[in-house]
C-alpha cells in the first residue's frame, strides 16, 4: 500500500510538472508569436486574419496541417502585396484562431474562411490559395460559397479518400476522449525538437529554408489545444473528404494545382490525379522536381499563376 501510494504521489507531481511546463510554453510561444492579425468573430468564434497590401484583387491564403498563417506571411504573400491584398487565415484552432466544437469538419472551417472573407471584404470575390489541407478547405469553400470564389490556386492538395495509411500515431492519442488531455500536456516537452528534425522530410527534395521553424511560428502548434485541434482536424480528413469528393463536379470556377513529383508526404496520383478527372479545365502545374511545399521552392511561379489567375477573372466580369 505504502509503494501504490508513493507511486500514485510520483505520477500526481509529474502530471503537475508537465501541465506547468505546458503552460510556461503556451506563455512564452505566444509572446514570440502573438495574434498580430485582425480578430473577425465568425459564428461566435474569432477568427485571426493576417493581411498584407492595400489594394487590388484580393487573395485568401489557407494554411495546411500543423501550420498556420504565418505559412504565408514572409513566404508566398510579399511577392503580391504590391498588386493584390492577401487574407492569410488561422484555421480553427490553429494560430489565433478559435477552435468551434465540431471545426473538424470541411463545413465548418469553410464557413469560417468565408467568413471572414466577407467581414474584411465586403462584396469581393477572391482568388483562395489552399496548401495541402489548406487545399480541401479551400475546395470546400467553393462548393458551399461559390459566389464568394473567383478561382482556385491549390498547392500540392489533399482533395481525396486516400484508402488509409499514413497517419501518425500520437494524433490518435492526441485526439482520444480520454487520453488526449494528458497526452497533450506532454507534447511541449518533445514536440519541438522532434518536428525541427522532421522538417526536411516535408521540404524534400528542396532544402528547407533557413529559419523555417522560427518564421512560420511552428512552435504554436505544440501548445495542448492547438495540438489537439490538428489531430482532430487530421483524424477525421479521410471521412470528409470521402463525402466531399463527390460534388467536386460542381466547381465551375478556374483551378491551378500545383504538383510535386517526389512529394514525400502525399501522393499526386491518389490527389490531383483524380481531382483532374472531375474538374473541366483544371491546370496542371506539374513540378518534376518539386516537393510537398511548392509555395517555397517554386514561390515565384506561384505567384506569377496568382497574378494571372486574378487578371483573367478580373478582365472577364
Amino acid at each position: 500500500m505504502k509503494m501504490l501510494t508513493i507511486s500514485l504521489g510520483i505520477l500526481i507531481l509529474a502530471g503537475l510538472g508537465a501541465c506547468v511546463n505546458s503552460a510556461l510554453y503556451a506563455g512564452r510561444i505566444n509572446k514570440e508569436h502573438p495574434a498580430s492579425g485582425a480578430l473577425i468573430e465568425v459564428n461566435g468564434a474569432d477568427v485571426h486574419v493576417l493581411q498584407q497590401g492595400e489594394a487590388g484583387p484580393v487573395v485568401v491564403m489557407v494554411h495546411g496541417a500543423s501550420a498556420n498563417a504565418r505559412e504565408f506571411d514572409w513566404s508566398l504573400a510579399p511577392r503580391l502585396a504590391e498588386t493584390h491584398r492577401i487574407l492569410m487565415i488561422d484555421r480553427p484552432g490553429h494560430g489565433h484562431s478559435e477552435r468551434l466544437e465540431d471545426a473538424d469538419t470541411l463545413a465548418v472551417q469553410a464557413a469560417q474562411v468565408a467568413g471572414a472573407l466577407k467581414a474584411l471584404a465586403p462584396g469581393e470575390k477572391a482568388v483562395l490559395v489552399g496548401h495541402s489541407f489548406g487545399g480541401a478547405v479551400s475546395l470546400r469553400v467553393a462548393l458551399d460559397h461559390p459566389e464568394l470564389v473567383d478561382g482556385l490556386v491549390l498547392l500540392a492538395p489533399v482533395s481525396h479518400d486516400w484508402g488509409g495509411g499514413g497517419e501518425a500515431w500520437y494524433n490518435k492519442y492526441a485526439s482520444h476522449p480520454l487520453m488526449g488531455p494528458a497526452f497533450t500536456q506532454l507534447v511541449p516537452i518533445v514536440g519541438p525538437s522532434q518536428v525541427r528534425g522532421g522538417i526536411t522530410n516535408v521540404f524534400s527534395p528542396k532544402p528547407a529554408p533557413d529559419g523555417y521553424f522560427e518564421k512560420s511560428g511552428i512552435g504554436l502548434l505544440f501548445r495542448p489545444s492547438n495540438f489537439a485541434a490538428n489531430a482532430k482536424d487530421v483524424n477525421g480528413l479521410r471521412a470528409e473528404l470521402a463525402a466531399q469528393q463527390v460534388r467536386y463536379e460542381e466547381i465551375k470556377v478556374p483551378i491551378v494545382v500545383f504538383s510535386g513529383a517526389l512529394d514525400t508526404v502525399i501522393s499526386p496520383q491518389l490527389h490531383v490525379g483524380r481531382l483532374k478527372h472531375q474538374v473541366d479545365g483544371l491546370e496542371l502545374v506539374k513540378l518534376a522536381d518539386g516537393g510537398h511545399m511548392p509555395h517555397h521552392a517554386f514561390g515565384e511561379d506561384v505567384a506569377e499563376t496568382i497574378r494571372r489567375l486574378t487578371a483573367s477573372v478580373g478582365s472577364a466580369t
